[in-house]
């Protein structure tokens, strides 16, 4: 029989290679075929890694956005482009933005409400928001002051969700659609391009602030619940739900509207001189020296105040058989009328008999 016999451990080890690719615990060494699975090796730290890493989101440098972000090429195609083009907002119109609530009619209204303020108190509790109560002012509203990464927080919370709605009402009129094999009306392509703009809100902010861990979780969980429950109430009264949504953007003009005036009282030092993401530039046709974060957070609010508008107006409607006035063509077209534009809002939304 043979046998081997080994005295000293095998240990593979090279010195003076000038580049090193870590993966793991897997060492490979650029320039040849060498490997090393030593223990007293440490890996390179990832750009994604940091010893101070904030629990919920942390600003990158260029370099790890460029990572975390990635803009996908390949040899035949540069970028894609999408199909819903976003109407051109001027200053003046979004600067006519402002807060208004609908008053509660209904019992639908009524319930829609109070589920709004439940989850916005959960929202703030998880997202550290706090605002300081009406008639306060000096000294009395420093401890409710926040900072840049607070907010960016709260939206990036506030926009993984945000986008949930208008998915889950679009698939089920799709199917609806399908199912009962009659038309929508129109109504399909609205909420569709309600869940765009609201992804869109988030891969903007994703540009400034890389979500943490916990943010990742706090997303995951409530985006599972929030998908599942719109789900079922959609089946349930779609009536009710479009109310909800508008009565959650209501709260969604608030939050862009307080982060704009804090902006302008020059609370926010860091976003003053910080640009738009090159993504926020093209989507929203952004004009040369109008692309700061005051205004990137003027074009945000006005599609929320113009989600508002919209859900609270299809709430309004007969949810089987009207047809959707965003996409339809009027026969007295001198009288106003809704449009995907913000040349004439309607916060509280526009009532049924307006437009059908």
């Amino acid at each position: 029989m043979y046998s081997v016999t080994t005295t000293a451990p095998l240990r593979l080890t090279v010195t003076a290679i000038p580049k090193t690719v870590y993966v793991g615990s897997l060492c490979v060494l650029a320039g040849g075929q060498h490997y090393s699975t030593l223990p007293s090796i440490k890996a390179r730290q990832s750009p994604f890694t940091s010893t101070n890493r904030r629990s919920i989101s942390s600003a990158s440098p260029k370099s790890a956005i460029k990572e975390f972000f990635p803009k996908v090429e390949t040899k035949q195609i540069i970028e894609t482009e999408t199909s819903w083009q976003h109407p051109v907002y001027t200053e003046e119109q979004m600067r006519s933005i402002h807060t208004e609530h609908r008053q509660v009619r209904t019992w639908s209204d009524r319930f829609a409400l109070s589920m709004v303020q439940g989850l916005r108190w959960g929202m703030d509790f998880v997202t550290g928001y706090r605002h300081a109560p009406k008639g306060q002012d000096g000294k009395a509203v420093e401890k409710f002051k926040m900072s840049e990464r607070q907010w960016l927080n709260r939206i990036l919370f506030l926009e993984s969700v945000a986008g949930v709605p208008g998915m889950v009402a679009g698939m089920l009129r799709h199917l609806r659609s399908l199912r009962t094999m009659r038309r929508d009306n129109g109504w399909i392509e609205t909420l569709l391009e309600e869940a765009y703009n609201e992804r869109m809100h988030l891969l903007t902010f994703m540009k400034i602030a890389e979500p943490g861990l916990f943010m990742r979780m706090m997303v995951l969980g409530a985006q599972g619940v929030y998908f599942n429950g719109l789900f079922f109430a959609y089946l349930i009264s779609p009536r009710t739900c479009h109310r909800f949504v508008g009565y959650l953007e209501e709260e969604a003009v608030l939050t862009y509207t307080r982060i704009i005036e804090e902006i302008e009282a020059g609370n926010l030092p860091g976003w003053e001189k910080l640009e738009a993401p090159e993504i926020a530039v093209k989507y929203w046709k952004m004009p040369e020296g109008n692309r700061s974060m005051l205004d990137l957070m003027l074009y945000v609010r006005a599609d929320e105040a113009k989600h508002r508008e919209v859900n609270h107006t299809l709430g309004n409607l007969n949810q089987r058989e009207d047809p959707n006035p965003y996409t339809a063509v009027f026969r007295n077209s001198e009288k106003p009328r809704p449009s995907k534009g913000a040349d004439l809002m309607r916060p509280t939304g526009w009532e049924r008999e307006e437009v059908i």
